[in-house]
C-alpha cells in the first residue's frame, strides 16, 4: 500500500515536532486543519441545533490542548486518535459545564411557558454516552478506544485497525460488541 505525500508529510512534521522543532507545529496545522475541522463538525452534527460550541471553536480549543500536550507522536493515525480523545473530552466538559449552569450556576428567571418548550437535553445525552464509554473502558479499553476513534475521531476502519494494531476484521467484530454494550447501557434507540 502506497502512502500519500500528505500522510507522509503529516508523519514527518509530527516526528519533527516531537523532536523539539516548534516550527514543525506551525507547518503541521494548515495541513491537518481541514481534517480536524471535519472531525469537529462530525462531532457536533449530533448535538442540539442551538449548541453554543461551533466546529471552529472546537478545533481551536483542541489546538490549544495539543500544543500543551506532552506526546511523542508516532504518525498521522496516532495524531488523529489523540485528537479524537481531545474532541470528546472538550465536548463532554462543555456539556457538563452547560448542565451545571442549568442547575443554578447562573441563576435566570425563566417564564414557565419557555421552560416547558425546552426539548430533550442533548448535553445530558453526551454526558451519559461519556459515562457509558467509561464503563465500557473499565471492562474492555480497546472497545472503548474503537468507538472513540471511529465516532469522535472520524477514522476509517483501516485507520482505527492500524491505531489499535488489530486487523480490520477485529475492528468489525469489536465494534458490533461495543455497540451492543452501549445499546444496553443507554437504552433502546440511543445508538
Amino acid at each position: 500500500m502506497e502512502v500519500s505525500p500528505d500522510r507522509q508529510l503529516v508523519t514527518q512534521l509530527l516526528q519533527q515536532w516531537s523532536g523539539g522543532n516548534k516550527q514543525a507545529l506551525d507547518e503541521l496545522m494548515p495541513v491537518v486543519y481541514e481534517q480536524l475541522h471535519r472531525l469537529a463538525a462530525n462531532c457536533l452534527r449530533s448535538e442540539r441545533p442551538d449548541h453554543t460550541l461551533r466546529a471552529t471553536a472546537l478545533v481551536n480549543e483542541a489546538y490549544l490542548r495539543l500544543v500543551d500536550a506532552n506526546v511523542t507522536w508516532q504518525d498521522r493515525v496516532h495524531f488523529f486518535a489523540v485528537s479524537a480523545r481531545l474532541l470528546r473530552r472538550i465536548l463532554v466538559d462543555h456539556a457538563k459545564s452547560h448542565n451545571r449552569q442549568k442547575r443554578g450556576g447562573e441563576f435566570q428567571k425563566v417564564p414557565l411557558d419557555e421552560a416547558v418548550v425546552v426539548g430533550p437535553q442533548a448535553d445530558k445525552g453526551l454526558v451519559e454516552l461519556d459515562e457509558a464509554l467509561n464503563r465500557l473502558a473499565s471492562q474492555d479499553q480497546r472497545k472503548s478506544d474503537l468507538i472513540e476513534l471511529l465516532f469522535f475521531g472520524g477514522l476509517t476502519y483501516d485507520e482505527a485497525a492500524a491505531a489499535l494494531q488489530v486487523s480490520p476484521a477485529t475492528v468489525h467484530r469489536e465494534l458490533t460488541l461495543a455497540k451492543a454494550f452501549l445499546y444496553r447501557e443507554l437504552g433502546q434507540g440511543a445508538i
